[in-house]
């Protein structure tokens, strides 16, 4: 009597934790959720993150705190993401580059690619190739030939950013000769450009677009698959006969590889609800975003693809930053 008695208490021990561990995981979030993003504020990606964390906060009603943790072409903010514990209350809001670029550029990126799983794309966006009036070049084929008899200075985000690369494709396809001077973050790259520090960029086109309106900076090409609907009159890279030159920058959402799937699909969920707000999709679209969301087992398949690409890109063009 007694063994059986301390049998069904043990069961009902077991199914009481069951049932406890279960209701914690349903009720995801039950405190502050940390949205680490890995590159500099002010830029793209930091305000889609602080967009999406206020909307999240309405829904959820618990805060979604933007922590931008910056540097080594976004290893270091990818690599506190990929150590922290996995529950979904520490997400990454990064570019795929971090994924498809540094595997190739890094010796070491600090963590392990199959530590983190994307929760979704949230968006993709191309690259504006812009030169400032120093530069004498008023088309893409004229900065092309400038470059092949001296060489120019371009502006990036950074090592291991999508400019840093859309540089290396354009050196590629044609010929050029490129100075490549890497910047921490967006701003401080237009910055140099628009002072003259440097001759040309390869950066986001909203951290431009005020500059090439004024008529201070030159537009010459986008890399994306198709034009920037902010600058409908630049063409891409392959309207100008640079095919190869083409660059979709993907916009991320990424947790913990062991995160629980019910944690997965109630954020991912969430931010789509947020992603088909009308206000929002507006203020994307201003900022130059192309809106269309993969959930995470085909955005994994899409970095895959990607970073066997650009693998060989890198390899070619001899890029290494350590």
């Amino acid at each position: 009597m007694l063994k059986s008695r301390v049998g069904a208490l043990g069961l009902a021990f077991v199914m009481a934790t069951a049932v406890g561990a279960a209701s914690a995981q349903g009720s995801y979030p039950d405190k502050p959720v940390r949205f680490v993003v890995n590159f500099t504020a002010g830029g793209p990606l930091d305000i889609m993150a602080r967009m999406m964390g206020e909307r999240l906060n309405a829904i959820f009603k618990q805060p979604f705190v933007v922590e931008n943790k910056t540097g080594s072409g976004g290893n270091i903010g990818a690599a506190a993401v990929a150590n922290a514990a996995p529950d979904g209350y520490t997400v990454l809001i990064g570019l795929d580059s971090t994924f498809t670029v540094n595997p190739s550029l890094y010796s070491s990126q600090g963590f392990n690619l199959d530590q983190l799983k994307p929760v979704m794309r949230l968006a993709s966006s191309g690259m504006l190739i812009a030169a400032h009036p120093s530069a004498k070049a008023d088309t893409l084929k004229g900065l092309v030939e400038r470059g092949h008899k001296d060489p120019v200075t371009f502006s990036s985000a950074g090592n291991g950013s999508p400019g840093h690369l859309s540089l290396s494709m354009l050196q590629q396809a044609t010929g050029m000769k490129i100075n490549h001077i890497p910047y921490r973050g967006n701003a401080p790259a237009v910055l140099a450009l628009v002072s003259g520090e440097v001759q040309a960029a390869a950066l986001a086109t909203p951290g431009l677009l005020q500059h090439v309106n004024a008529g201070t900076l030159k537009a010459l090409a986008v890399t994306g698959s198709q034009r920037s609907p902010l600058l409908p009159s630049v063409p891409t890279t392959a309207e100008l006969g640079y095919p190869e030159v083409r660059q979709d920058v993907l916009y991320l959402a990424m947790v913990p590889a062991q995160t629980p799937d019910t944690v997965v699909q109630t954020l991912r969920k969430a931010i789509e609800q947020v992603l088909a707000q009308p206000d929002v999709q507006q203020r994307l679209r201003a900022m130059d975003f192309t809106l269309g969301t993969l959930d995470g087992d085909a955005a994994a398949r899409e970095l895959a693809t990607v970073r066997d690409r650009y693998a060989k890109i890198i390899k070619s063009a001899g890029m290494k930053v350590d």
